[in-house]
């Protein structure tokens, strides 16, 4: 796990600026603080940091080159496959120096040139340097595990690097605020992949490639890898949940080849804990696990994760957090380096900080949720779809449109007598419903807030589009795979593993993810959807298949969450810190909101009379991004 950054001028002159490179590569020191390295040539300079995993000599150090020096690779992940396809590519006549997985890519390239992606099982963000082509080559993992983000300049250089805060090192860089990503922000609590805050700034996107040669003016993009979702209805269940166990601990032994010590997160919930369970059965010594507990009982999932913990005998780690850790709000702008609004970012930051004591990579249970349908929303979903499709959208849409209108918003009672939002639902498509659901801010209250001046800059534009242009990609037309497509699409890549990569990165920690195993994704993908949902109970192949690993009460107790209690903050400690950055000054300045929306919002939480704490965490980190990436301006 490591951190890439390079400079490229497109017509191939010039002396690389390597104060500028040595820059852009010390403002990662913390994904890779073993060793850095600095690599250039005229026109081109690549620069990497190593957190040392796989061969802990010096002979992994990056960037790394093919006998000539005419292949140059940075590499930020991990290649799990790497010794298989090593043997290979030795068999095809190559040698080897290293034993690292980063020399996999090297002689991959040379043998089998950009297809060489389509072998690597893994977490990847890539660059590749061509001296014979002329050309700079970069590839992302299939799911987004690991993140690039590039931008060209307008003197026509392209730069990159593992996270925005090594472009901007790049001191003439442009940060104009793209009004359609705020909106996209707004909606979904992050900017969604290929776009960042900023325009002409972007981010690669999950199973992508990038290849621009010396004399082009842009960069060809090209998607190498997409989830197949090609139901398999001649597969029983019994044989699936056998498959899927075996698919499992393939994904998972592969993951825990190591050279320092490693361990994984136990949350206590289904995810973590089936990893952890299948991790017992692959070795002989404990399996070192770690988990934080909270001292708030309605956030505390502690018990939980130790009873696997005594079931399996691991070393089990626990420290305890005050519920009322919100120092870290400020710390989070600088972490994510764009509006960033997953609250779970405060607990996911410390369960790294108490990992990274013991451990140097661990694994997680993250991917599940998305892949098998494990959230509330989707049996929602699924209830209301079971609706649309028995009455006719003309019909939906003029009665319970209206219904949806008029019908009062009763947060604060179970979700049963929460007829506003179904009503809302079912006046929808499919889609249109899905993006309701998820929205952080929905569209009425978008509305509300944005100003007037703001709203002619979106010229119409809606961050549903984002929704709308995954879901003509999607390769099936079932309502369960569509959304779990499009969960996979915008909010596993956005949200959660931003989330994990910027948390496990600040503290020099490598997560591994099995369950996003790319060929276990593509397995899951291909099941009958009536196999991930039965009854009101989601993900439910695995919880099943997990039966004789995990205790009942560990698999089909209600889902609780990585949260933090914002609604109680909002009203105690931080009400004054809400109230002053809600309505000062900084906010107002960038002309994009309402004033009197933002005073009802802070009025209307306060008294209790709303819960608005997802709208107003969503505006303080919004705030915080403005304060400490834009030095308190929106130019």
């Amino acid at each position: 796990m490591c951190g890439i950054a390079g400079i490229f001028n497109l017509n191939g002159k010039g002396q690389i600026d390597l104060d500028l490179l040595n820059a852009m590569n010390q403002a990662q020191f913390h994904r890779g603080p073993d060793e850095g390295g600095v690599w250039v040539d005229e026109g081109i300079g690549l620069a990497h940091r190593r957190l040392s995993i796989i061969d802990l000599s010096s002979a992994g150090r990056q960037p790394m080159s093919n006998e000539d020096g005419s292949v140059m690779v940075v590499f930020n992940g991990e290649i799990f496959d790497f010794q298989a396809i090593r043997e290979e590519l030795i068999k095809a006549g190559h040698i080897f120096k290293s034993h690292s997985d980063t020399e996999v890519i090297v002689h991959g390239w040379e043998e089998w040139g950009e297809k060489c992606i389509e072998r690597f099982r893994g977490m990847f963000g890539i660059a590749i340097w061509d001296a014979k082509k002329k050309q700079l080559f970069m590839a992302r993992d299939r799911l987004g595990i690991k993140p690039v983000f590039y931008t060209i300049t307008p003197e026509g250089t392209l730069l990159f690097g593992s996270e925005l805060k090594v472009l901007y090192q790049y001191k003439a860089l442009k940060k104009e605020i793209d009004p359609q990503c705020v909106e996209d922000y707004f909606a979904f609590g992050y900017v969604p992949e290929p776009k960042t805050i900023f325009k002409n700034i972007y981010k690669l996107e999950p199973g992508w490639t990038l290849t621009i040669n010396v004399g082009d003016s842009k960069p060809r993009l090209k998607q190498y890898w997409n989830i197949p979702f090609k139901t398999d209805h001649q597969l029983s269940y019994d044989d699936a949940s056998k498959q899927l166990t075996d698919q499992m601990k393939q994904a998972i032994g592969i993951r825990m080849i190591a050279d320092v010590p490693l361990g994984a997160f136990l949350s206590g919930g289904v995810d973590s804990s089936s990893v952890v369970a299948l991790m017992s059965q692959q070795q002989n010594e404990p399996v070192n696990t770690c988990s934080i507990s909270f001292n708030d009982p309605k956030f505390n999932e502690s018990e939980f994760a130790q009873q696997v913990a005594e079931r399996y005998h691991t070393n089990h780690f626990v420290e305890t957090v005050d519920t009322d850790d919100f120092g870290l709000i400020d710390k989070l702008a600088e972490l994510y380096d764009e509006p960033y609004a997953d609250s779970s970012a405060i607990p996911t930051y410390r369960v790294c900080e108490l990992a990274r004591k013991r451990v140097t990579v661990a694994l997680s249970g993250d991917g599940a949720d998305e892949s098998l349908s494990g959230y509330r929303r989707h049996v929602w979903h699924m209830n209301e779809e079971m609706v649309r499709n028995r009455i006719p959208y003309g019909f939906r849409r003029a009665v319970f449109g209206f219904l949806g209108r008029v019908y009062p918003k009763l947060d604060w009672m179970p979700r049963i007598f929460r007829a506003k939002t179904t009503f809302q639902a079912l006046a929808r498509n499919s889609v249109e419903a899905y993006f309701n659901t998820i929205s952080i801010l929905k569209d009425d209250q978008r509305v509300e807030l944005y100003s007037d001046a703001f709203k002619k800059q979106l010229n119409g534009y809606n961050a549903i589009e984002v929704f709308n242009r995954h879901a003509s990609e999607c390769p099936s037309s079932h309502p369960l795979n569509l959304i779990e497509y499009l969960d996979l699409k915008t909010y596993l890549p956005g949200d959660i593993l931003t989330k994990v990569d910027r948390a496990s990165m600040a503290h020099a920690l490598e997560v591994r993810v099995p369950l996003l195993d790319h060929k276990l994704i593509e397995w899951i993908s291909n099941l009958p959807p009536e196999f991930k949902i039965k009854g009101q109970v989601g993900k439910y192949i695995l919880k099943n298949t997990m039966e004789p690993h995990l205790p009942e009460d560990i698999l089909y107790r209600p889902k609780m969450g990585f949260a933090v209690p914002l609604a109680s903050w909002f009203r105690g400690p931080l009400k004054s810190h809400v109230r002053k950055q809600l309505l000062g000054e900084r906010l107002l300045s960038t002309g994009y909101f309402n004033k009197a929306t933002l005073q009802k919002l802070v009025n209307d939480h306060e008294t209790g009379k709303r819960d608005y704490s997802a709208p107003i965490w969503t505006l303080l980190m919004f705030d915080s991004f403005l304060g400490k990436v834009m030095d308190g301006t929106a130019v």
